[in-house]
């Protein structure tokens, strides 16, 4: 095997045969005078074949013909690769292939050479390096777990269990013996607001938020243009696009509560005119209709006043009988005026049908909420004004009773809320009370015990003996418009402890406003 110095000098002698191998014979490649015509076109000669086989690289000038050098990519074509896990190849069909690889004979196999300095130096320092040392191999000691360290971890998962069943076990058994009183305030802190809100993500840079918009590369637009686009071209990361969306029109809510236009105001003489005018054109109606025989003459219209004037010799002849005559035609006219009116009066059904559409009409503008709180109930009286005016004014909502405090959720529309805000906080006399007796299980909800909570003891603190509360008050906390009915109809709910009623509430999320009633009292 040769060392580093000897194929270091092997390669400087390719090197040096390569650049001085076209002028050895002293003439130029490239003359045409220098050459005989025999030596061009016999192709069996020694120097052609010479040329072929063996001295010809990649460092040749062009002389022509088929002396043309190869082209530098195809020099290595010869060379071949093995496997360090194969060391022989496969044949068709799968078959292991035995037979050795040949060699293209119009090909040279010895590697391609740069003749410069620089090359030189590459191949020099590339010889003298010395061969990468080899790693050592290092085998990983064994690593054994201490005696008892699964059995630590298993004892303290065992403990955390133990510890949680006992935390439910006692919260259970507070809630049962009504010790669990209403939460902490830390349940109801509100989350801070995010960086980017999700309809601004796709317009802002990866990292950046609301603080960095003076930056120039905080919102994402446009793509950097790349200098082949052309000017004006929108980048592939674009978020705008050619592409028009139509969203689906919605009206908006607002116009719900525009009241509508009322029609102008006339004067007394203004009205007098167009009344005039409407009896005018009647009239002229009926006089060609009666010219053309389509409907009879109506009977002259007989009063007191026009008496003498109408009737004439009829009622000079006899005055009594033609004074009965008026008075009974008097009393028939205001008979058919009567039942006119009676006929265009609406039935009790009707009027019902009116109001439940007016109130329906007026919940479609927008449903506004009331939240009343009241210190006692125990007057069965206001129960039954706060039960009675929430069913005729069609508003649906709550009334929570406890010992200390009592919640009146009430929500409908605009005219209902303001009919039963006056109701609640000036008709209603919340210090008069009318002694009554405890409510049994069989009266009814209005004004008593709630329907389905019959059951169980009566509620003494529901029913108060004396003439007056002085230090009964109630207490506005919220009025303000939902976004729809958050309760289908009107009930009453009876709740002997905080935790009772504040999970009632949770059920549509307005157990705050009862943290904030127990902690006004």
């Amino acid at each position: 095997m040769s060392t580093a110095a000897e194929r270091l000098a092997a390669l400087k002698a390719r090197v040096a045969a390569a650049v001085s191998g076209p002028k050895a014979d002293g003439v130029p490649s490239g003359s045409a005078s220098g050459i005989s015509s025999t030596q061009r076109n016999d192709g069996g000669s020694n120097t052609f074949g010479n040329d072929l086989s063996g001295g010809r690289t990649s460092g040749l000038p062009p002389s022509g013909g088929l002396n043309v050098p190869l082209h530098p990519a195809l020099e290595n074509l010869n060379a071949t690769f093995t496997s360090p896990s194969t060391s022989k190849g496969f044949g068709r069909g799968g078959k292991r292939d035995n037979r050795k690889a040949r060699a293209n004979p119009y090909l040279d196999t010895s590697p391609a050479t740069v003749a410069t300095a620089e090359g030189d130096a590459i191949i020099e320092a590339a010889a003298a390096a010395p061969p990468p040392a080899a790693r050592a191999r290092h085998s990983r000691p064994l690593q054994f777990n201490e005696q008892g360290k699964y059995i630590q971890q298993g004892n303290a998962l065992r403990r955390q269990a133990a510890l949680e069943a006992m935390k439910k076990r006692i919260a259970e058994q507070a809630r049962k013996a009504g010790m669990d009183e209403i939460p902490s305030d830390k349940n109801f802190v509100i989350e801070a607001p995010p960086d980017i809100e999700w309809i601004d993500q796709a317009y802002f840079a990866e990292g950046k938020t609301y603080d960095d918009l003076d930056m120039p590369d905080c919102l994402v637009v446009n793509k950097p243009k790349v200098e082949d686009e052309a000017q004006g071209d929108e980048g592939e990361e674009s978020i705008i696009t050619d592409l028009v969306m139509h969203p689906i029109p919605i009206e908006p809510p607002q116009d719900k509560l525009v009241p509508e236009a009322k029609p102008m105001y006339l004067t007394k003489q203004e009205q007098k005119k167009l009344r005039r005018q409407r009896r005018m054109a009647e009239l002229k109606e009926n006089q060609a209709k009666i010219r053309l025989g389509l409907m009879p003459a109506p009977p002259p219209k007989v009063k007191r006043s026009n008496l003498m004037r109408v009737l004439g010799e009829e009622a000079v002849q006899d005055p009594t009988a033609v004074e009965a005559r008026v008075n009974r035609e008097i009393a028939g006219r205001f008979d058919k005026h009567m039942e006119a009116n009676e006929e265009r009066k609406l039935t009790k059904e009707q009027r019902h049908e009116k109001l439940a559409a007016n109130q329906e009409k007026d919940a479609a503008k927008g449903i506004h909420m009331l939240i009343f709180r009241i210190n006692t109930l125990a007057n069965g009286q206001h129960r039954y004004k706060i039960w009675k005016n929430a069913e005729q004014l069609a508003l649906t909502g709550v009334c929570v009773m406890h010992p200390k405090a009592n919640l009146v959720v009430v929500e409908g529309g605009e005219h209902s809320i303001n009919k039963y805000r006056k109701l609640m906080m000036n008709r209603i006399d919340w210090t008069q009370n009318i002694p009554t007796t405890i409510p049994t299980p069989t009266q009814s909800a209005v004004g008593r015990i709630p329907d389905g909570q019959s059951k169980g003891p009566s509620r003494e603190w529901l029913a108060s003996e004396s003439e007056a509360l002085p230090s009964n008050q109630i207490m506005l906390l919220f009025d303000g418009e939902t976004k729809g009915r958050t309760f289908r109809r009107w009930s009453s709910k009876i709740c002997d402890t905080d935790r009772e009623a504040f999970d009632y509430l949770a059920r549509t999320k307005l157990e705050n406003f009862w943290t904030q009633a127990r902690s006004s009292s």
